[in-house]
This record gives structure tokens, C-alpha cells and sequence, in this order.
């Protein structure tokens, strides 16, 4: 159920058009403390350009599944690996519309 409630956060933010700001997660980039910034500048500019966004709360939704995964012991990367092979073998969108 966290996982669904992370995935309903990022429907709410999706119907709302709340997009993180690109600039700001390019700012944030893996070099942002080699740069000199500080957990603070990094923590405020966080919480005023991406905190809550669609992307936040995708991101969620996947800390969520992969904890969940580890916790559980599921080699998640194998059995998507299965799936997209068995996927393969089906037809284009199942014969459905979408």
C-alpha cells in the first residue's frame, strides 16, 4: 500500500501540471557539492523547484519497489529482464488498443 499511495502522490502531482523545474535539477546534478554547495543550499533549492513534483513522486514509487524488492530478497532487474523477453514473444499491445 505505500507503493500505491506513492503512485497515487505522483497522479495528484501529474493532474496539477507539477513538473519539477528542469533548471533546478540540472543545478542539483551529481557535481552540485563538488561545486561548493552545501546540504543546505541543496536541501532548499530541493524543496522549492522538485519536492512533490511528478518526477519526486515517480522516484518514490521506485525507492518504495526496490526496498520492497530487497526486503523480500527479488532480483527485480532478472525478472523484468523475463518479462520484456516473454513480452517479446506477444502480440503488439496484446491485440488490445492500449
Amino acid at each position: 500500500m505505500l507503493i500505491v499511495s506513492e503512485v497515487a502522490e505522483a497522479l495528484e502531482a501529474l493532474r496539477k501540471d507539477h513538473y519539477a523545474d528542469k533548471a533546478a535539477v540540472e543545478l542539483l546534478s551529481d557535481d552540485f557539492f563538488a561545486r561548493g554547495g552545501t546540504k543546505e543550499e541543496y536541501a532548499e533549492i530541493f524543496r522549492n523547484n522538485v519536492k512533490s513534483s511528478f518526477e519526486d513522486e515517480l522516484a518514490d514509487v521506485a525507492i518504495r519497489l526496490f526496498d520492497l524488492c530487497g526486503g523480500l530478497d527479488i532480483d527485480l532487474h532478472n525478472h523484468i529482464q523475463l518479462k520484456m523477453a516473454y513480452n517479446s514473444t506477444r502480440e503488439h499491445k496484446h491485440g488490445k488498443k492500449f
